[in-house]
């Protein structure tokens, strides 16, 4: 029994193409806004166990 499938038409594949695009430029987008918003407001930490023995010898040393 021969194996059927569906022809994609021309057009069928402009509109997935389109469709790629137009998620591609959303998707790039949110990963701007998304980086924009790390850097305006979060800080980066080399390792958080060390920053936390820090800031405890700073609040230990404004309570003498």
């Amino acid at each position: 029994m021969p194996e059927y499938r569906l022809k994609t038409p021309a057009l069928a594949r402009k509109v997935v193409g389109l469709y790629r695009k137009i998620e591609q430029g959303t998707v790039l987008a949110y990963k701007k806004i998304e980086d924009r918003f790390v850097d305006a407001f979060l800080e980066k930490v080399e390792n958080a166990a060390q920053k936390e023995d820090e800031e405890a010898q700073a609040d230990a040393g404004t309570r003498d």
